[in-house]
């Protein structure tokens, strides 16, 4: 996952630690989780969330889909909700407002799921793959 915005990153990690998830696996390019401004942010998540820094992120999630994971990819064009899914050996891929998920990393997909906004903010900040 890419995101070079360190508040925001900080406000993942604190996300993931909050619904009970353990790691995250983050692009090479993005920002730096161990940054003071992303530290700082988590609110002491950092701690608690296995930080995996991936160098090519495709070449990671193949590698997840030979271990029988499921990638599950968010999309804007999908009936599915991400709170009806189960995420037993799913891993998530959350695109950013901008430029959302690449289409190399969209391909591996095996299922698709939108984030519905409950109220009027429609946007939801987030990283996004290469």
């Amino acid at each position: 996952m890419v995101y070079k915005t360190h508040g925001n990153l900080g406000t993942i990690l604190r996300t993931i630690d909050s619904v009970g998830l353990s790691q995250i696996i983050l692009s090479q390019t993005t920002a730096d989780a161990y940054n003071p401004k992303v530290v700082r942010s988590t609110m002491g998540a950092i701690f608690r969330v296995n930080v995996i820094v991936s160098r090519d992120i495709v070449k990671t999630l193949k590698e997840l889909k030979k271990h029988k994971f499921k990638i599950l990819a968010t999309s804007l064009e999908t009936e599915n909700n991400i709170y009806d899914i189960d995420y037993h050996k799913k891993v998530l891929v959350i695109g950013n407002e901008a430029n959302g998920i690449s289409q190399e990393v969209l391909a591996l997909a095996d299922e698709t799921a939108k984030i519905p906004m409950l109220r009027k903010n429609r946007k939801f900040k987030c990283f996004r793959c290469n």
